[in-house]
């Protein structure tokens, strides 16, 4: 569901504001000393960090990349998920150990109870959840209070309301009774407010929840895993407004203790879990409760060599390797070479549920309007040359369904048909790349949100890639909220960017070229076609099973027609993990697990460099 930076693709939605004038969102002074560098910074702070520790004190330390906020209606990019998730829960989440994944109740006390006509979901919910203190609880001194079914009715209209301008309302569109019409309500008559009456969002009493649908739904219930649905009490909107991206209110295991954007991040256990003995059973454990960990300290470090030095060095417990490292690290088997073995480390590789992919807008008056060129552009990009930069970290892609999901279609590496692609771009009106008008070269531009250097060589083959046919591609660098912000108005042209997967299952990728879902949504290249808008709508009622699947092929055939994108590679995840970490497991939907991962602070001690 997710974008992300290029050095780690994947989505997000608008860009975080600066934290308001005098506004403390850290208790930590964490901004580096004038003429200091930041990744410098971040290694001073990681050391600090570790040699301050309590010695019995269990603290996961990790990198993570630059986040838009802590608002779960209001974002859809893979940090800032992970981020939320360690402070707000949902009604469900995704199975942690078992696989094939299922859905398993978070808040909800059961799975729901589902009418004969399979369009009405009752939901009992868990009692005794509660909000953490905060003072926005103003009514009782700022104690925190127990969640309800309320409570979730109004993230509901959260999520609707167009003010928001949530990314992750094309999911509920057309799903639920009023939903559709409570949105077009706030939009014509904002006046009337969030006290509209929803018919098919209920609270049957204070602990029930009932949901009805307009038709069926297979896929509902990973939908109601999703982060936009998470719930927080609206006495935290009215007192925070638009500044509760800083200041999450949510029943999850960490409280958020400081946040300092573009270095660091640091969470603490909730100590409402253990105050109203909430008991979460570890899935290796019964006996022991979730949390396991104290603090979680999140670093944003951005360059993978300082990345690389900290995770040797022992200041971040998990790791992902960059092209520099692979093969310094991985044997040509797979494996990890025997010096690293031999320090206890522990290597992970699975194929990910996403697909990196170059976005073309269809509002472009060049691209949108020319499928011809769209194609050539296609036919252009060298898999052969991509596969070999890359290495063994990616696949290739023939279309947006990763591995592991139905209609999936496995790529092909291989040289690029040039001569096809020079007819082609003759055909498109520009022979030998250049248009017959002005008698110059083609250029297009390509947005980026990454300046990691990996980033910038690969983007240096796709220029190379396209300057062979005649084309010329200006690359742009940005910072990822302005980049995001870019697309979200329609202002690139092409642009970089990655999906992963909420939920296993293709509506999850297909829904990317849904009319509809146009930005602000997450049909980011506002691709917009009939034929494919009209199979979508008929696929995401379908049950698994052969009509299904001949309709998903029918929609891939469509895409290779039209080339919205010029699908690049799914990645094959490769993580390292410390020898003193415990519980942490390969997740294609992380959001939500730190409740299980552990530190054995005696191990730290004795194996640390």
């Amino acid at each position: 569901m997710k974008a992300t930076p290029l050095a780690n693709p994947i989505l997000t939605v608008g860009a975080i504001p600066n934290p308001p004038e005098g506004q403390k969102i850290s208790r930590i002074k964490s901004d580096p000393p004038a003429g200091m560098k930041s990744w410098a910074w971040v290694i001073l702070v990681g050391w600090l960090s570790l040699s301050l520790l309590n010695a019995e004190e269990s603290v996961f330390y990790s990198e993570a990349s630059r986040i838009c906020g802590f608002d779960p209606v209001r974002v859809v990019d893979a940090a800032s998920i992970l981020a939320i998730g360690k402070v707000y829960e949902g009604l469900y989440q995704i199975s942690y150990q078992e696989r094939p994944y299922r859905v398993e109740p978070c808040l909800a006390a059961a799975l729901p109870t589902v009418s004969d006509d399979g369009l009405t979901l009752t939901i009992p919910l868990r009692t005794g959840i509660r909000f953490p203190d905060d003072a926005c609880f103003k009514k009782s001194g700022g104690r925190g209070r127990e969640m309800t079914a309320e409570d979730f009715v109004y993230a509901f209209k959260r999520l609707a309301d167009p003010a928001n301008r949530s990314p992750g309302f094309g999911f509920f569109r057309g799903r639920l009774k009023g939903l559709d019409e409570f949105r077009n309500l706030m939009e014509s008559n904002p006046a009337g407010g969030y006290g509209r009456f929803i018919a098919g969002i209920t609270a049957l009493d204070r602990q029930t929840l009932r949901l009805e649908l307009t038709r069926p739904w297979p896929q509902a219930l990973w939908v109601l895993c999703m982060h936009f649905t998470y719930v927080v009490p609206p006495e935290a909107v009215a007192y925070y407004g638009d500044n509760i991206i800083y200041h999450p209110v949510g029943t999850g295991p960490f409280l958020l203790a400081s946040w300092r954007p573009n270095y660091r991040m640091e969470f603490i256990r909730n100590p409402e879990w253990r105050r109203e003995g909430r008991f979460e059973p570890h899935p290796e454990d019964s006996n022991r409760a979730q949390p396991l960990l104290d603090r979680v300290v999140q670093y944003v470090i951005g360059d993978p060599s300082t990345q690389w030095m900290m995770f040797l060095k022992g200041r971040l417990d998990v790791s992902g390797i960059s092209r520099d490292q692979w093969d310094a690290v991985v044997t040509p088997e797979g494996k990890l070479q025997p010096e690293f073995a031999a320090r206890g480390w522990r290597l992970y590789r699975a194929p990910a549920t996403d697909i990196a992919y170059i976005g073309m807008n269809f509002d472009d008056p060049v691209l949108g309007t020319n499928r011809i060129l769209r194609q050539a552009l296609t036919v252009a990009f060298d898999r052969d040359l991509w596969g070999k930069f890359f290495g063994a970290r990616i696949l290739p892609a023939a279309g947006p369904l990763p591995p592991d999901i139905e209609g999936y279609r496995p790529g092909q590496s291989g040289p690029p048909d040039l001569d096809r692609a020079r007819k082609l771009l003759a055909l498109a009106g520009y022979p030998d790349g250049r248009d017959p008008a002005t008698g110059r070269r083609l250029q297009l531009s390509l947005d980026l949100g990454s300046t990691d250097p990996e980033v910038r060589e690969a983007v240096e083959l796709l220029v190379d890639f396209m300057a062979r046919v005649g084309i010329s591609i200006k690359p742009s660098y940005y910072n990822w909220p302005v980049f995001l912000a870019r697309i979200e108005r329609g202002d690139s042209q092409m642009f970089w960017l990655s999906w992963l997967a909420d939920y296993p299952d293709p509506e999850n990728f297909l829904q990317l070229f849904y009319g509809p879902n146009a930005s602000p949504g997450v049909n980011r290249s506002n691709y917009r076609d009939p034929l494919f808008d009209r199979d979508y709508e008929a696929m995401r009622v379908l049950p698994p099973g052969l009509e299904r699947r001949q309709v998903i092929d029918r929609m891939m055939d469509r895409l290779q027609e039209e080339s919205p994108w010029i699908f690049l590679h799914h990645r094959v995840n490769a993580t390292v993990v410390q020898p003193w970490v415990t519980g942490w497991v390969p997740h294609d939907f992380p959001y939500g697990m730190f409740k299980y991962y552990g530190v054995d602070p005696k191990i730290r001690r004795e194996r640390a460099p």
